[in-house]
């Protein structure tokens, strides 16, 4: 195993963050490794913007992460 690399921990170890609903203004909870939240107030879907990560271009990056994060990732870059 490689190093790990810093660009990849969120997607190893993620976090809850806060982003507001832009439909009713509700905060809404999603993790790191995830693409979309529904609102709890509204009900629509969220979807949190991902920016680009190592696993977009590094070629360790299935090992560095793992195959099933590393697919979760890039299914979820598709849904964006």
């Amino acid at each position: 195993m490689i190093f790990e690399c810093p660009g990849a921990r969120d997607l190893k170890r993620p976090k809850p963050e806060n982003i507001k609903c832009p439909s009713c203004g509700e905060e809404v909870e999603i993790w790191t490794d995830e693409a979309r939240a529904t609102c709890p107030k509204c009900k629509k879907v969220i979807t949190r913007k991902q920016d680009l990560s190592c696993i977009e271009w590094c070629k360790y990056a299935k090992e560095c992460v793992g195959e099933e994060i590393y697919n979760k990732y890039l299914n979820n870059k598709k849904k964006n």
